[in-house]
């Protein structure tokens, strides 16, 4: 594969930890996403990501937007879907982006390693090799073959709230008080709350 050109890419890179196809591909998306809502990465809370997955692709999302859990400005939705929303708050905008690389769709090759490795057989060399192919592909794929860029007229969600804190009545942790259950007549926490 080629030299990464990009100063941006090779950062979200360093961020993530490595360079593979899911990062690759949520990269592409963050890219798209600021070009279609004309916008920068944020400061603060202006833009608003959606990720319908927990993959590598929403790390590349999350440092190319500046949309962070810790703001409250990236979303998760647990469908396990390469699909990303985002929303422009200063001009209102919003886009859908589903992604969908069909280049390697029955990739029978990595079908192959794989019953290889079961087998015992040391392939990591061409399991990384396979996957930078895979990267590069996806890196230097028109935009139109990995991705469908839809318009959004849903309003965002809220802005991030800050919520108040307590004690749980049993392990004494603090927790946000939106996130307490009753227990026995006392408030917990989740994790106290779903113990036996």
């Amino acid at each position: 594969m080629q030299d990464i050109p990009a100063e941006d890419l090779r950062n979200a890179i360093q961020f993530h930890g490595h360079l593979c196809p899911g990062l690759a591909l949520g990269y592409r998306v963050a890219k798209a996403a600021l070009r279609e809502l004309e916008a920068d990465r944020p400061r603060d809370e202006e833009l608003i990501a959606v990720v319908e997955n927990d993959s590598c692709a929403a790390d590349a999302v999350q440092f190319i937007t500046g949309c962070t859990f810790g703001k409250g400005n990236l979303i998760f939705r647990d469908y396990g879907k390469h699909v990303y929303t985002f929303y422009n708050r200063r001009s209102g905008r919003g886009v859908r982006i589903s992604a969908d690389f069909r280049e390697f769709e029955g990739d029978k090759r990595r079908t192959e390693l794989k019953a290889r490795q079961d087998a015992g057989e040391d392939v990591s060399r061409e399991f990384q090799a396979s996957k930078m192919e895979k990267t590069g592909a996806i890196l230097a794929a028109d935009e139109k073959e990995i991705m469908t860029i839809t318009g959004v007229s849903t309003a965002p969600p809220d802005e991030a709230r800050i919520r108040g804190s307590m004690r749980c009545a049993l392990c004494g942790e603090k927790l946000m008080e939106s996130r307490g259950r009753v227990k026995s007549g006392k408030i917990v926490c989740i994790p106290c709350f779903e113990k036996e």
